[in-house]
């Protein structure tokens, strides 16, 4: 079954194909798909049912686009998608990923070198070959090595970003669950435990009915190359190269496996043993009763399988939440220490980093960007659009005063949400900021966060953002590394060093739910919480379709430890502000 996400996933890859065919991201074709998405994503219809009159009809949709959707619907392809895929195959869509390889340049190193995969490029550079062309030189070549290190693209053991494969499996389980025979479904493996990459997609469905289901996934339009076709899994890879593994239990066995197939390997060896200390036995299939050893592991009587909180309280623990399950104290914590009061999405009651269309690279209005928010419960929100010293997106004071007005008129139409004029300040290369200290004084809420200069030292890295973090009018650090996650690598910091000044200065530090992002990233997470560094949980939306992002960031930071107390945009409305102005000089 064909589904909104599965219009907008392919109008996602003709994007980034047609970039690589036209030789620029910003090309007429690449813009028209670009904005064909966000306007549809907006509109919230389901798109499957729309004619081509009614696809036309919405802003931003050309004709040309919405007759792909169309040809998409009905037959689940788009011929001219599938042409593409044949002259840019997933491993040279993958070099794509790689910092100084735009689509000129790799247009330019596939005509010249020959060059269709990482491994053949990793050898030009090795030969010094990418120097010769134009345009590059002994320096690019250099940064370009250091990416493919710094990426993970130099092992066998090839992953992809999250933001690539969460989509897709959201999009799988969503039309799984739509048959009739499916009980229960859940995506496992380290995407449910929200690892930045993962190496596969794992999917388990819980039905009395694997030959249909597995039927089923056979015939989907995601399946490029089957690789198991078996009774209860299949495996299969997509256009892009990603292996989907879907598995069929019983459905009194999905809690086991679903645990099991969640993992991580060290959290499963550690709950196994738990439950040979109290002479049980736990795999994919429950936990059985092992006090008599000589009984047939067949016979055993099932002690918990149906659910995961249910083996769980059998093994005297309290219920381990997926991002936290990786053998890192979790167990002894669930069993006995007790786990923190993680923070959850209900616990958020703001948005403190969120632009509009006053930023370059904004797409949805102040009004409604401000509509969004409030309809989505919050009780503030700071609109933190980009300030002078970005190339492009940012705003003179001039017109960021004008722009203060525009947010004070749109609050008088959301009496009950506090609307904070507010700003993302540039990070400058030595932790300079954007406009005179008195001006930035002005702003409701600031978040200063790093946009250029990515190739400094640690120590300058550093100590650009303690200079940052001591200014009296920066209330957070935003995305802290400025990483794209398997397509730009963050900047290289002192953490010790980087959180002694976070707790010295009493300044968030955000955990961005862009998918793309998740920085700062769940480990540096976990150390800021551990010296009780207080952290902002926040969208970072550019378009009104996202604030679906704050979930992410929530899962973040379980991943990390972090407690709701922690969490700034937890805290009650005027709790949040007393703590913002306290900051200010």
């Amino acid at each position: 079954m064909t589904t909104s996400r599965d219009v907008l996933a392919m109008l996602s890859e003709l994007v980034t194909l047609t970039s690589l065919a036209e030789g620029s991201p910003q090309s007429f074709k690449v813009r028209a798909y670009e904005k064909a998405g966000l306007a549809l994503e907006a509109d919230g219809r389901d798109l499957t049912t729309l004619t081509l009159k009614e696809l036309v009809a919405v802003d931003g949709v050309g004709k040309a686009t919405a007759s792909k959707i169309i040809e998409f619907v009905e037959t689940g392809s788009v011929e001219k998608l599938d042409t593409l895929r044949k002259e840019f195959p997933p491993e040279f869509v993958e070099l794509s990923r790689i910092p100084g390889l735009g689509p000129k340049t790799l247009m330019l190193v596939r005509s010249e070198l020959g060059i269709e995969n990482v491994d053949q490029l990793k050898e030009a550079i090795a030969e010094e070959k990418l120097r010769t062309l134009p345009g590059l030189g002994a320096t690019s070549e250099a940064k370009i090595s250091k990416s493919i290190e710094r990426l993970g693209l130099s092992g066998k053991d090839r992953r992809t970003p999250i933001a690539d494969a969460l989509p897709l499996a959201e999009r799988l389980v969503e039309d799984l669950q739509s048959l009739p025979e499916t009980v229960e479904v859940e995506f496992c493996g380290s995407l449910r435990r929200f690892s930045e990459t993962i190496g596969d997609i794992d999917i388990t469905v819980a039905s009395d009915h694997p030959d249909v289901v597995m039927a089923h996934v056979v015939q989907h339009n995601e399946v490029a190359d089957l690789v198991v076709n078996g009774a209860t899994k299949t495996s299969f890879l997509t256009a892009a190269g990603l292996q989907v593994d879907v598995r069929v239990v019983a459905p009194e066995q999905f809690g086991a496996a679903t645990l099991y197939f969640t993992g991580s390997k060290a959290h499963n060896i550690e709950l196994r043993q738990r439950a040979i200390d109290r002479g049980m036995l736990l795999n994919e299939y429950g936990l059985m009763d092992a006090s008599d050893e000589e009984m047939d592991a067949a016979d055993r009587p099932v002690v918990a399988s149906r659910t995961e909180a249910e083996i769980y309280a059998a093994l005297d623990m309290e219920f381990v939440p997926p991002p936290m399950r990786e053998g890192t104290g979790e167990v002894p914590a669930a069993s006995g220490d007790g786990l923190p009061e993680l923070v959850q999405r209900s616990h958020i009651k703001g948005d403190l980093h969120y632009h509009t269309d006053r930023s370059g690279d904004g797409r949805s209005s102040v009004e409604d960007m401000v509509d969004v928010a409030a309809k989505a419960g919050y009780d503030y929100l700071a609109i933190t659009d980009h300030g002078v010293d970005l190339a492009i997106n940012g705003s003179t004071a001039e017109e960021m005063l004008e722009h203060r007005d525009h947010i004070a008129e749109v609050a008088q139409a959301h009496p009950d949400m506090t609307l904070m004029w507010g700003c993302e300040l540039n990070i400058g290369k030595s932790g300079g900021l954007d406009y005179d200290a008195d001006f930035r004084a002005l702003f409701d809420y600031t978040v200063a966060s790093v946009h250029s200069h990515y190739d400094q030292t640690i120590v300058e890295q550093t100590d650009r953002l303690v200079a940052a973090i001591a200014d009296p009018t920066v209330n957070s650090i935003g995305h802290l590394t400025g990483r794209y996650i398997g397509r730009r690598p963050g900047i290289e910091l002192d953490y010790t060093v980087l959180i002694d000044a976070l707790l010295e200065y009493d300044v968030a530090l955000e955990v961005n739910g862009a998918l793309q992002r998740l920085d700062a990233a769940s480990d540096v997470v976990r150390k800021a919480v551990d010296r009780g560094v207080k952290l902002v949980i926040n969208t970072d939306s550019h378009h009104v379709s996202e604030l679906g992002r704050m979930e992410y960031g929530v899962l973040t930071a379980q991943r990390g430890w972090a407690p709701k107390d922690l969490v700034v945009n937890t805290w009650d409305r005027n709790r949040f502000l007393e703590w913002a102005n306290g900051r200010k000089p």
